[in-house]
């Protein structure tokens, strides 16, 4: 599955929250030496139990992940990361 998301590094927590239909990350590390997508796909991938690809963005806080879940396990996921 492929999911746009925005991510906000260094914001001293990690979370998950939908706007308008965006996901948005919050990130505890820094952009610097790649801290930042790292901590990205280390936590999605523990959070989700699957594997999570940086597919575009990699300097950007806009991102193109592929993330090796279904649909209705991602909106699961997102549903209970909200509450």
């Amino acid at each position: 599955m492929i999911v746009d998301v925005t991510v906000v590094p260094k914001s001293g927590r990690f979370s998950i929250s939908r706007k308008n239909g965006k996901i948005r990350i919050l990130l505890k590390s820094p952009p610097e030496r790649n801290r930042a997508n790292t901590e990205l796909v280390r936590e999605l991938s523990k959070a989700l139990k699957a594997d999570v690809h940086i597919l575009s963005g990699l300097k950007s806080r806009s991102k193109k992940l592929e993330i090796d879940v279904t649909e209705e396990k991602w909106e699961e996921f997102i549903t209970n990361s909200l509450k």
